[in-house]
């Protein structure tokens, strides 16, 4: 089969598109025929090297990737045949593999694909879409929220402005550029930013100075995070889940006099809700199966693995970002 290796960490350019043996199927995994494979901002952290993350880093030479869809082809002892031939997506969890044309994993993490969906909305609502869902179960969120939503035409932040918009909150996306910016407020945002203008803050309190945001979902942190926390009113809730613009400390103090809260909801906390990760895949799927959320997909050959770690590291995609073999 035709795979994407890493052999040194380092570069994008370090990712080789390559021929390897077919993986077999061990006890309790199935074989699947890959139709796409989830890139993950993550991946280019451990491709880099980068330690201390939430995965540990790979032993090398190693295929990235940890969310596929495609067909069941073959399976090993003690999975029923009957997955023989089912459209299926996972998330392949700690152990990688999935930027391949073929990958192996247990038969208990696959979902059945609905047939609403091509396997790249799939593979966007397996990973970003069950993040998504499990963010929002720490929000009450209606009519009276505010909600500020930086990196907006990301693959989160988009699943996170269609709920907002169709529960009837005030939503205020933000994102890198006017073409990205435009592209939110026609996802449902009522007002949307270009964040490289620094200006943006002044918008938002012209717009909607009587009505203090209540709610921010903080992907991004650093100076955008910041520039949103001041936003919040009292009452207001920081969500954090991500710092991919650099992590950012608040003064306790400060936020308690303000009678502003902040919690970090990626990990434990998301884990340990009831049903786990895998009732926010199936609900994830559901929904977009449903078309109440839309995942945006961002598609990339298979061969063209470092182009797409380039684009996602650089913000030039949108939505999920997907390999295609």
């Amino acid at each position: 089969m035709r795979t994407i290796r890493l052999h040194e960490f380092g570069a994008a350019e370090n990712l080789r598109y390559e021929a390897v043996a077919d993986p077999e199927p061990g006890a309790g995994q199935v074989r699947i025929a890959v139709e796409a494979a989830g890139v993950h901002l993550l991946d280019t952290a451990l491709r880099q090297g980068i330690e201390g993350g939430p995965m540990p880093l790979p032993q090398l030479p190693t295929i990235p990737g940890r969310e596929v869809a495609g067909t069941v082809e073959r399976v090993g002892p003690g999975v029923e045949e009957s997955w023989v031939g089912r459209r299926v997506v996972a998330h392949i969890g700690q152990a990688p593999g999935g930027y391949a044309e073929l990958t192996v994993t247990e038969a208990e993490r696959l979902h059945e694909i609905p047939e609403a969906l091509d396997a790249g909305a799939a593979v966007a609502m397996i990973g970003t879409g069950r993040t998504a869902l499990g963010i929002l179960g720490f929000a009450e969120i209606g009519p009276e929220t505010v909600a500020i939503v930086p990196s907006a035409a990301g693959g989160i932040g988009t699943l996170l402005v269609q709920y907002l918009a169709a529960a009837r909150a005030t939503v205020i996306g933000l994102a890198g550029g006017k073409a990205k910016a435009d592209q939110v407020f026609e996802n449902g945002a009522d007002l949307a930013l270009d964040y490289l203008d620094p200006s943006w803050p002044d918008a938002v309190r012209a717009r909607y100075g009587d009505r203090p945001a209540t709610l921010l979902f903080d992907g991004v942190g650093g100076e955008i995070a910041r520039a949103g926390v001041d936003l919040l009113g009292k009452g207001g809730v920081r969500l954090v889940f991500g710092w991919s613009g650099g992590r950012v400390e608040f003064d306790e103090r400060e936020l308690a006099e303000r009678g502003v809260t902040s919690q970090t909801v990626l990990g434990s906390p998301m884990l340990e809700r009831a049903g786990g990760l895998r009732a926010l895949e199936t609900r994830a799927l559901a929904e977009a199966a449903a078309g109440r959320l839309r995942p945006a997909v961002h598609r990339f050959p298979l061969a063209d693995a470092a182009a797409a770690h380039r684009a996602l590291e650089g913000r030039e995609t949108t939505g999920k970002v997907v390999l295609i073999p």
